[in-house]
């Protein structure tokens, strides 16, 4: 374990010093979509436009029209797997442990409801369409699970090709890109609740980023449920991923591959994302300081505790940049030209699985006793 806490930190480190160029770019992006979030904002009318919306569409708008050199790329990527993850531990501290647990037990059933759904989805929608098995699988468990990073470590259990995993990837990029737009309106029309849309934004929007975007654009307290349901779901990406590989050798009567194997066994280790257990130890810090009274129970009214309540602050602050940064790399990092690869079938599958299950999941949180 220590061997590989040390190769974690040579490969971060590496990573940092290949990706320092891109992180300015995407640090100049969450600056500046902060000022102009700042300036257009209207304190009277309590009317705004979400800072993570302007740095996504501020992004989008810088790789489409001027392009990504090869020397920003590391950095972007840097900060959407590294920093995003920073802001998520962070946002540990301010859940209490109890309701940590609570939600991420009480949205279980939830979830593994719509994982189900979305898998069978994809597979109904692939024999219909025509669609290779290995293609609708991806897309499959890219909506039900982990977005992008679940269609990355699900591609060499089931020996899929690297087109095979670019259309996947692109078709659930494009559908968390529309999430990330459309969600947060249809919540506000509806009038769903910040722990409604919560749970739906964790149960139905593909990948963590987009979760975070989402729940980010609706309010602090949606974020909250919806990170807490979506580190849920990415808590059963390795059961799912070795669950498949077993199911790809038994109805395609084949041996799996060594490379296959090896994906599989390296998923049972990882069962449990680290950044996921960084966002529970982070919880349970502020419960247990809570409890010894060395941590105010609410940093708006710190009673003696002034200097305890500004370290909380500044690191909420913290974290808060650090998702701005991650998200104003997603916009960086998304190419709409290669969107247009995605072909007309894997196109249809991927719209059928994820308006299915967006409304099927609001479905079970309004009219069921899982959306309590």
């Amino acid at each position: 374990m220590l061997a590989s806490f040390k190769e974690y930190w040579r490969t971060l480190i590496q990573e940092l010093q290949q990706g320092w160029v891109g992180l300015h770019l995407v640090l100049g992006v969450a600056i500046v979509s902060r000022f102009i979030h700042d300036l257009i904002s209207n304190p009277t009318l309590n009317k705004s436009i979400s800072e993570i919306l302007i740095a996504i569409l501020l992004g989008l708008y810088l790789r489409n029209s001027i392009g990504l050199g090869e020397r920003v790329k590391p950095g972007v990527q840097f900060s959407i797997k590294h920093i995003l993850r920073l802001g998520i531990v962070l946002l540990g501290l301010r859940l209490s442990f109890q309701d940590v647990i609570a939600t991420g037990v009480t949205s279980l059933a939830l979830v593994v409801i719509c994982i189900i759904i979305a898998l069978l989805l994809a597979y109904a929608a692939g024999r219909i369409f025509h669609v290779p098995a290995r293609l609708a699988a991806l897309i499959g468990v890219g909506t039900a699970i982990c977005g992008n990073s679940a269609i990355i470590a699900t591609a060499p259990v089931l020996e899929a090709d690297d087109e095979e995993v670019s259309f996947a990837v692109a078709t659930i990029t494009l559908f968390g890109l529309l999430a990330v737009l459309v969600y947060p309106l249809v919540g506000h029309v509806i009038g769903l609740s910040d722990h409604s849309f919560g749970l739906w934004a964790g149960t139905a929007v593909n990948d963590t980023s987009q979760v975070v975007a989402v729940g980010t654009i609706y309010g602090e307290a949606a974020l909250d449920v919806a990170t807490i349901v979506k580190l849920t779901r990415n808590t059963l990406m390795a059961p799912l991923i070795i669950l498949f590989g077993l199911v790809y050798s038994r109805v395609w009567n084949r041996k799996m591959s060594t490379k296959a194997t090896e994906a599989a066994h390296l998923n049972i280790g990882k069962i449990i994302p680290g950044f996921v257990i960084g966002f529970l130890i982070m919880s349970l810090i502020r419960t247990v300081g809570v409890a010894l009274g060395f941590l105010p129970q609410s940093v708006s009214h710190p009673g003696n505790l002034q200097f305890a309540a500004d370290i909380l602050k500044a690191l909420d602050e913290v974290s808060k940049f650090a998702i701005l940064m991650a998200l104003a790399g997603v916009g960086l990092n998304t190419n709409l030209a290669s969107l247009r690869r995605i072909g007309f079938k894997p196109l249809i599958v991927g719209t059928c699985v994820a308006i299915v299950l967006a409304l099927f999941s609001l479905g079970l949180i309004l009219f069921t006793p899982l959306g309590v």
